[in-house]
């Protein structure tokens, strides 16, 4: 038991290093294969690692730490394949208008997922934690299933590609109707109308967009400070979603139930944060703004819930405005701000990197995320947990410091629209 803190840090750094370095890779992988089959490859394949690692190895009174690591190494990777397909995908169906609240609300997936998590492995955890880790990889292969049969990953594959470029429905072209009525050169208005026409039946085959290189995306505008601001800002947020259960029993003596389902409330403040904050930005036209006052507002809420009293109710409360403060910022950056980097005019339309870009950001912030769980099981064992609320609040300022740079640009771009504006007035 005495061991148990530190092994589980470790155990979380492995995997958030494993899934970081996937996602580099998953994310090159995603704008060059096709979307649906690596999706359910990921999903299929993560669902039964942890069904060994949880379910068969305690069948089988099979225990070994090495084991368990490597395990837990394969899940990290075959998990990366997931959100950078399934943010492209997003991408595919939806344009830069209302971005920031769709994909604000679409991102309150992964909390919902927490949650459900929580409430379904919390209900049979009683039975044995054998049966947490089965109930939960049964429904996650069960999904992997419905993406490989029922998942359209672009409007193309339905004829819908004209619609999603111009905005218009295809027009459907009635020769007859535009056959010409009356004229004293019908034979040669006939026959200039007949090359017309198959030139508008036949179009030329458009090229198909050419993905980008990891260095080139690497390299566009933007893409690096997020990157590192999301890096801070994902330890602070993965760090409450990997440790509050614990944090909530041992700091206040809840029972592990009552903790699991207490801590449900900060996912709940990340969902609403993602939402209004999405549309906040869609409605502003800019992003940096909203995240750099919610997050300077974060740094208090942190404050403030390092100093919860042991009462439940205001606990929660706590944990829902610091859920809405951080966890809204982290969903807006994962989803709506990297589907904007990687369709950004640099790429001029002619090259795919969405995906790519995804990978890049969300990449970048899990490695973040590794080393801090590490971090926070050492100093936590050394220092105390009020000690880790301080670290939490100088990772969080670091994110609003990468994030200045364009909080800047984006304010001259304001003023600028704000001046064409007036003098169009």
């Amino acid at each position: 038991m005495g061991e148990a803190t530190l092994f589980l840090g470790a155990l979380d750094s492995i995997f958030l290093f494993s899934y970081a370095v996937g996602l580099y890779v998953s994310g090159v992988i995603g704008d060059r294969f096709n979307l649906r089959y690596v999706l359910s490859f990921g999903l299929c394949g993560s669902a039964i690692t942890e069904f060994v690692f949880g379910t068969l190895t305690e069948w089988l009174h099979f225990y070994n730490v090495y084991l368990y690591c490597v395990l837990w190494v394969i899940n990290g990777l075959l998990q990366s394949t997931v959100w950078p397909c399934v943010v492209a995908i997003m991408g595919n169906w939806f344009g830069k208008s209302g971005r920031g609240f769709v994909f604000g609300l679409w991102s309150a997936c992964a909390s919902v997922g927490n949650i459900l998590g929580a409430f379904l492995a919390s209900s049979v955890l009683k039975y044995g934690y054998e049966y947490a880790f089965l109930v939960t990889s049964v429904v996650q292969f069960a999904g992997g299933v419905v993406v490989f049969f029922g998942l359209l990953t672009s409007p193309k594959e339905i004829g819908l590609n004209d619609y999603f470029e111009t905005g218009l429905r295809p027009v459907t072209r009635d020769s007859d109707s535009q056959r010409p009525l009356m004229s004293d050169e019908e034979d040669e208005l006939t026959d200039e109308y007949s090359s017309i026409q198959q030139q508008d039946e036949e179009p030329q085959p458009q090229p198909q967009p050419r993905a980008i290189g990891f260095f080139q995306a690497f390299c566009l505008p933007g893409v690096l400070p997020y990157s590192l601001a999301y890096a801070c800002l994902k330890l602070v947020n993965y760090s409450f979603f990997f440790w509050l259960p614990f944090y909530l029993s041992k700091n206040f003596g809840w029972k592990e139930v009552e903790a699991d389902r207490l801590s449900v409330w900060y996912d709940v403040g990340g969902i609403i944060g993602g939402t209004v904050q999405g549309l906040i930005s869609d409605l502003l036209g800019k992003r940096a703004p909203v995240l750099a006052i919610s997050l300077l507002l974060a740094m208090g809420s942190l404050v403030g819930y390092s100093h919860s009293p042991n009462n439940q109710l205001v606990n929660g409360a706590l944990l829902a405005t610091t859920g809405f403060l951080i966890g809204g910022p982290s969903n807006m950056i994962s989803s709506a701000i990297s589907a904007d980097l990687g369709r950004q005019e640099a790429l001029h339309n002619s090259q795919q990197a969405l995906a790519t870009v995804t990978g890049i950001v969300d990449g970048t912030g899990s490695i973040g995320a590794a080393g801090g769980q590490y971090l926070v099981s050492l100093i936590e064992s050394k220092l105390g947990w009020m000690c880790v609320f301080y670290f939490f609040i100088i990772m969080t300022g670091c994110s609003v410091l990468f994030i200045i740079p364009l909080l800047f640009r984006e304010i001259q771009s304001l003023c600028r629209d704000r001046q064409a504006r007036t003098l169009q007035l």
